[in-house]
């Protein structure tokens, strides 16, 4: 469908390579200057009347359902728990810069909302911590220190779901651990057990959820993946040998995640539902041209936990 309105445009134009004059010949300012100014002239056309049939039409504008005040409440409690164990909490812009997630991730720009000024709404927050985690590093930041920061945001995606329950918009809470390699795997097995031990804490503590169990998903991208997932899966065992971990090596691939991936599973009284997933990316090692970075990132569904103690 999208294909036939681009050839609906090429024809009704009657300029065959417009996609790539606009894409490859202008430069960023003077495709955000061109794009500025089709807007202003498009919106001079548009009414009161039709502007609100518009947005009752726009699934990505309309308010979320859920209480605002019970979902901020919780929020400040979440980031006060995560600060008390040492990931700092950091307020990111509604806005990301352009590309965020496309260009070091494997996401495709279609499935984000993307905008003039060199900008595109907010569809990851990991990926904005890995670029302010990477201008901090770039600013002159200590190299070799360990950064934790954590945040919560209103993510927006493109992706249209039928299922019940799923919207345009939704409220996440992330978690990301910085730092380079050290030798023997030793950021990977203390980060990522950081960020499992403090994610079932907190389900435990704040959500009262004691049914939890663990999934380590082996992926490639890794030197040293079964070294990697066999030092993780030791460690963990070590610090909590009351954690229910299942080590797996799926055949579908996974070109998100390097080495290894994690999944939380939480007990509900509809049955087993995943809750957190993370693992770790090479985003700073991208942005940084260094190898040695390493990056750890996890996010858990902080909207969908409220509305399972507020049904």
């Amino acid at each position: 469908m999208k294909q036939e309105i681009l050839e609906h445009i090429v024809h009704k134009t009657g300029i065959p390579d417009i996609v790539d004059i606009l894409a490859d010949n202008l430069s960023g300012s003077e495709l955000n200057t061109l794009l500025l100014e089709v807007f202003n002239r498009s919106l001079r056309h548009i009414s009161p009347a039709l502007l609100l049939q518009q947005y009752r039409l726009n699934r990505f504008v309309h308010p979320a359902t859920t209480d605002m005040i019970g979902l901020l409440s919780l929020e400040l409690k979440v980031l006060e728990f995560l600060r008390s164990h040492h990931f700092q909490p950091v307020e990111l812009s509604p806005a990301a810069q352009l590309g965020s997630c496309s260009v070091i991730g494997p996401a495709d720009q279609k499935k984000i909302i993307s905008a003039t000024r060199n900008t595109e709404i907010v569809a990851d927050a990991t990926n904005s911590l890995a670029l302010h985690i990477a201008d901090l590093k770039r600013s002159g930041h200590p190299a070799n220190s360990i950064l934790r920061f954590c945040t919560t945001h209103r993510h927006v995606r493109t992706q249209e779901f039928k299922a019940k329950g799923f919207t345009a918009h939704f409220k996440i809470g992330c978690l990301v651990s910085s730092g380079v390699d050290t030798g023997s795997c030793q950021f990977e097995t203390t980060s990522l057990q950081e960020h499992i031990a403090v994610l079932c804490l907190l389900l435990q503590a704040l959500f009262h959820i004691q049914k939890i169990r663990v999934r380590l998903l082996a992926r490639d991208g890794y030197d040293e993946r079964s070294l990697l997932l066999q030092r993780i899966s030791a460690h963990l065992a070590d610090k909590n040998a009351a954690l229910d971990v299942s080590v797996e090596r799926p055949e579908e691939p996974n070109n998100y995640y390097k080495g290894l991936q994690f999944k939380i599973m939480i007990g509900t009284s509809n049955g087993e539902m995943e809750i957190a997933d993370g693992g770790f990316v090479n985003w700073t090692q991208q942005l940084l041209n260094n190898k040695k970075e390493r990056l750890l990132i996890s996010g858990f569904g902080l909207g969908l936990l409220y509305a399972l103690q507020n049904p």
